[in-house]
């Protein structure tokens, strides 16, 4: 085995735990992914499998230590060398070859004479040729420094990879990169990530939840299918149960009322029988009623924890469905009309070799693709007007439109939830009218005073699609800038059936080729 997972357990800092006694083993060359809810632990995990935290309890052993990917790169303070974990090899080649005969600049190195030539050509694979290698690492945009210790994998060919998100932040030409690299490596890798064209390379699928860690032998499809066999099966239980506790309760009904009937009839023969006997008749009827009042309750009471339970396996967010009304704007109605446009951000300096034409009718989805750099949110900007192009002509119908952005930055503000979703009440619907919405919304009243800013981002989508549907403005077009970013996969399959569903424009911007299917996109546009 690569990495053996035993009664591994993991405590936050305010003493709660994230999970606990966790086993799990990942086979040598095997390719894992892990999957789950936000708020399970994946990134935590990943970070312990790496050596990164301690566990509260239990242990990982490893049979090398692995390399590890995080999906927050954060502030890297050194070069591009230091960052590749190389810029002592290159110092001590760098002194051999300038006449250096120390034995410990001989042993840095390790033969490995190749050195340069390999980061080189490492950097040029992952289309970072224009990096040098003591370039500051923070002057790397979030992308480049993903792929910057995606470079590390062709340098340092690790036996165990440990990747988190790893394609948020890349285009479509580095993802292509990295589906062909796990597709070919003989290295063990454990993949946390939403992105379904990367899940379905691997070989194993496993779910963490708050029951533990479950191993499904197949990719993400397999999962996916066999996880809609047990969800049909959970919602069968689910309505056995309910059915069930109705008839549990009906039956105790029954029996009370039929109780209390004898308990009258035998009110009317007291006086038949001789006083003496009376009070014992009397008792005999009262604990005859209690026990059988007692023995239905728990009939009840045992119904309904398993009701409990089963709904909580099934988790609230099956239950969440989102449906905008349709636009008021008719099919092919023509929106926006751009002819021979180009933008320069410094003068002389066209962003696109060949001036663009461009045209979106009411109920197109446009799918735009390009490597990063290519335009794509400058070209947005200026269809909606909020640049203007340095050359051409864009003609706009008259509609309303939206822009949803990978950060949900519409949300992302210090006031709470039920202060934004007041702002976007524009149907004066009463305070309870509003809270109940947010319920529907998956926020309860616990949360309402939560500022926007620290929700997830599975969280900042379901409350700006909340504050859209408070608005009641069906939008003629719906603008998408890698909407998927910052999903979980249950959140992705909502906003997936949310813009499934929409009847209107889309114009969407994105990586996840798996999302733009399941929405439908019926043009690509390709910027270069």
């Amino acid at each position: 085995m690569s990495i053996i997972i035993s009664d591994l357990s993991y405590r936050h800092p305010n003493r709660d735990f994230l999970f606990e006694h966790l086993n799990f083993a990942v086979a040598k060359q095997r390719k894992v992914a892990i999957v789950g809810d936000n708020g399970t632990g994946k990134t935590t995990l990943l970070k312990l499998m790496a050596g990164e935290l301690q566990p509260t309890g239990g242990s990982v052993a490893s049979a090398s230590r692995p390399y590890y990917i995080p999906q927050h790169t954060g502030t890297l303070n050194k070069s591009v060398a230091e960052a590749l974990n190389v810029s002592d090899k290159l110092a001590a080649l760098n002194a051999i070859v300038g006449g250096s005969v120390s034995p410990l600049d001989y042993d840095t190195l390790a033969d490995d004479w190749t050195i340069t030539a390999r980061c080189r050509k490492a950097l040029a694979h992952w289309r970072l040729s224009h990096v040098a290698l003591n370039t500051p690492a923070d002057n790397l945009s979030g992308g480049e420094k993903t792929k910057l210790f995606l470079v590390g994998l062709l340098i340092h060919a690790p036996a165990i990879v440990l990747l988190d998100e790893p394609t948020n932040h890349l285009d479509e030409t580095s993802r292509r990169l990295l589906y062909e690299y796990i597709r070919q490596s003989t290295a063990t890798i454990v993949v946390v990530s939403h992105d379904v064209t990367l899940l379905n390379q691997l070989h194993v699928t496993c779910e963490l939840s708050g029951r533990g860690i479950r191993a499904y032998g197949g990719n993400y499809a397999f999962y996916r299918a066999q996880k809609e066999i047990e969800d049909k099966a959970l919602s069968d239980d689910i309505h056995a149960e309910e059915k069930a506790l109705r008839l549990a309760r009906i039956k105790a009904q029954e029996v009370k009322q039929q109780q209390e009937k004898r308990i009258a009839k035998g009110e009317k023969k007291k006086t038949e029988v001789p006083r003496i006997f009376r009070k014992t008749l009397t008792n005999s009827a009262e604990n005859t009623a209690a026990g059988l009042k007692e023995k239905h309750e728990e009939i009840i009471g045992a119904h309904r924890a398993k009701l409990s339970g089963l709904k909580q396996q099934q988790g609230a967010l099956k239950d969440l469905k989102i449906d905008f009304d349709h636009t008021s704007i008719h099919p092919g109605k023509l929106l926006i009309e751009a002819r021979q446009i180009n933008f320069a951000y410094r003068p002389a300096l066209p962003l696109w070799k060949t001036p663009l034409d461009f045209t979106l009718y009411s109920h197109d989805r446009i799918h735009l693709l390009g490597d990063n750099g290519a335009g794509k949110t400058t070209l947005i900007k200026l269809l909606t007007g909020l640049l203007r192009p340095s050359c051409g002509t864009i003609r706009r119908a008259d509609f309303h439109w939206i822009y949803l952005d990978q950060d949900y930055t519409q949300v992302d503000t210090a006031c709470s939830i039920e202060e934004l979703a007041a702002i976007h009440n524009r149907q004066h619907l009463a305070v309870h009218e509003v809270r109940l919405r947010l319920n529907r919304f998956l926020f309860p009243p616990g949360t309402w005073d939560k500022p926007c800013c620290a929700l997830s981002g599975g969280e900042k989508m379901r409350l700006y699609l909340c504050c859209l549907m408070l608005g009641n403005q069906t939008p003629g077009l719906i603008i998408l800038d890698e909407p998927t970013n910052n999903l979980d996969l249950a959140s992705l399959q909502i906003l997936t059936q949310t813009f499934k569903g929409y009847r209107g424009s889309l114009l969407v911007i994105s990586h996840d080729r798996h999302f733009v299917e399941e929405v439908g996109v019926s043009k690509q546009v390709r910027l270069e």
